[in-house]
């Protein structure tokens, strides 16, 4: 017969056996709640956008996820300033925005690619202005080709180029815009990061650190802000058709900006961090049971995707 100490060990372990299983199974039921909330009834009841302020401001707005953002934020009513590099792509959107959905828009030709010295006229630009929304989304890839680090073709101008869009850009413009919503009691700060920055990405690690850095702001300011009415937001898209992904077909998995942009704006002030969209999400979710942090690190994991990125 077992001894009573055996014994004990064994209702104990029952115990956390049965504390665990509850544990996950709240925990599973909780996120799947939170999911129906923020993606699926968010499409019939939603937050106002227009209750932030009268105008957005979009940087990297004239292509992919910013454009689209630039879209859907018009479309339900608020006026738009766009930000990009090229002159006349801004003027273009701008014209092609104003002739759908009847607001104004303003332009502000910018590289975020440079330092610091482009941001005093992009102030200049945006005084004045009841900014109600600002989305952060300019941004760029270290590479497109699966590499390691030193591996990168034209690596010594890529550093200081993705450094500057996709981490100097949302902080400056954070800094520059932010004021006004404090004064005003209201405000939403959307930064547009990636799954790649949940965690580490062997082959795409710089891309994957900068947008990393851009999650970690965003929570932080958050706590900083939301007792101030400010609001902001991370969203982490997958794959979403755009230049960036050199345009891989809309499917289940991969959506078309103009989808996500819908989807991730139905979800602003329901929560602080998301993947944007309901397919995004539950592809998250499965990645991170399928394919945890140890296995994406491991040596196997990187030479198996350094021989496909050889065969391609």
């Amino acid at each position: 017969m077992p001894s009573e100490e055996t014994c004990a060990w064994s209702q104990a372990l029952s115990y956390l056996g049965a504390f665990t299983a509850v544990y996950i199974t709240v925990r599973l039921g909780y996120k799947i709640l939170r999911g129906l909330r923020v993606h699926l009834l968010s499409e019939v009841w939603r937050k106002d956008v227009r209750s932030y302020g009268q105008w957005a401001v979009v940087t990297g707005a004239t292509s992919g996820i910013g454009k689209a953002y630039a879209q859907e934020l018009a479309k339900r009513g608020l006026d738009v300033v766009l930000i990009s590099r090229k002159q006349e792509l801004l003027e273009n959107v701008a014209k092609e925005i104003e002739e759908m959905y009847g607001g104004k828009t303003k332009i502000i030709q910018a590289d975020f690619n440079k330092g610091p010295e482009i941001y005093e006229p992009i102030k200049s630009g945006l005084k004045d202005l009841n900014i109600g929304i600002l989305v952060n989304n300019v941004g760029m890839m270290f590479s497109h080709n699966r590499a390691r680090f030193l591996d990168t073709v034209g690596i010594e101008e890529k550093i200081p180029h993705i450094i500057n869009c996709n981490m100097l850009s949302l902080t400056k413009m954070t800094q520059i815009v932010l004021p006004g919503m404090v004064k005003r009691k209201r405000g939403a700060v959307i930064n547009i990061s990636s799954e790649a920055g949940a965690h580490p990405t062997p082959l795409f690690n710089v891309y994957s650190s900068t947008k990393a850095y851009v999650s970690f702001f965003s929570k932080a300011l958050e706590a900083e802000y939301r007792n101030l009415g400010i609001t902001v937001q991370c969203v982490a898209p997958l794959l979403v058709s755009t230049k960036m992904v050199e345009y891989k077909k809309p499917s289940l998995m991969v959506k078309t900006a103009e989808d996500f942009a819908r989807e991730a704006v139905n979800t602003i002030g329901l929560t602080s961090s998301t993947n944007g969209c309901l397919s995004h999400s539950i592809q998250s979710f499965v990645c991170e049971l399928l394919a945890p942090e140890w296995l994406r690190l491991s040596d196997y994991s990187v030479n198996q995707i350094l021989k496909t990125a050889v065969k391609q």
